[in-house]
């Protein structure tokens, strides 16, 4: 079933404030998608309110031009910027998290894998040890026992109402995100992610040789270094043909 592809004004200094209104949508009863790019900045999810240095590094970081916000879906850290393209779809599921988890992120990652393969990508999902915000949903390119992360993925599930009778399946609205790195540089965002993990005292250290982006995917598949600008629109392209 295709999905609606919608967009919002971008007067909110928060690129994330559009999740809110995809959930609406669908609470109503649609399936939307939103395409979008972020400014350059870093993405966190609440949980890493834990840390006691949360609120001094984020504050260090906007004042360095990189503001960090928090997201509602779980996972870890995601640096975001011109060069990476967001996913987001909202809609229903009738179910359970634990019965539906693995179908919703099948489901974007197929959507994903679909749009790279019609440029001449072939990709799959597996973990990628070493990879900011590691997840058995990545997307990846590359042999499986050196496998680099091209995109990640996250899900936020919110209850819209029980079963109506004891043995009925629950109703949710589901976002489905996905990251892709299109034509970013893996060495300056992961450079930036360190930065971060480092301020905040979490231990935790990323890999830019565990990341690559569409432009070096289709350079090392020999089609040549395409301009910026011009590989991202066409990636959107592709993405808003296989969503429709």
């Amino acid at each position: 079933m295709p999905f609606d592809l919608v967009d919002f004004a971008s007067g909110s200094d928060d690129p994330l404030a559009a999740e809110q209104a995809l959930m609406s949508l669908a609470a109503e009863g649609r399936r939307v998608a939103h395409l979008w790019v972020a400014q350059r900045s870093l993405v966190v999810p609440r949980s890493y309110q834990r840390f006691a240095a949360l609120e001094d590094a984020r504050a260090e970081f906007a004042r360095g031009g990189c503001p960090v916000f928090l997201r509602m879906s779980g996972g870890g850290l995601v640096p975001q910027g011109p060069g990476i393209l967001n996913l987001s779809l909202a809609y229903q599921v009738r179910g359970t998290v634990g019965e539906m988890s693995e179908p919703v992120y099948r489901h974007l990652c197929e959507l994903l894998r679909d749009a790279l393969g019609s440029l001449g990508l072939e990709t799959h999902w597996q973990a990628v040890e070493g990879s900011f915000c590691d997840g058995r949903f990545n997307l990846a390119w590359g042999p499986p026992d050196d496998a680099r992360k091209i995109a990640g993925t996250a899900q936020y599930w919110r209850r819209l109402e029980a079963g109506s009778d004891p043995g009925a399946s629950p109703l949710h609205v589901v976002l489905a995100h996905a990251v892709l790195l299109v034509s970013a540089d893996p060495e300056e965002i992961n450079r930036r992610a360190n930065a971060f993990e480092d301020a905040i005292g979490s231990g935790k250290h990323y890999l830019a040789g565990r990341v690559i982006s569409v432009q070096q995917a289709l350079c090392a598949a020999g089609q040549g270094l395409e301009p910026a600008d011009r590989l991202d629109a066409r990636v959107m392209a592709a993405l808003r043909s296989c969503l429709a």
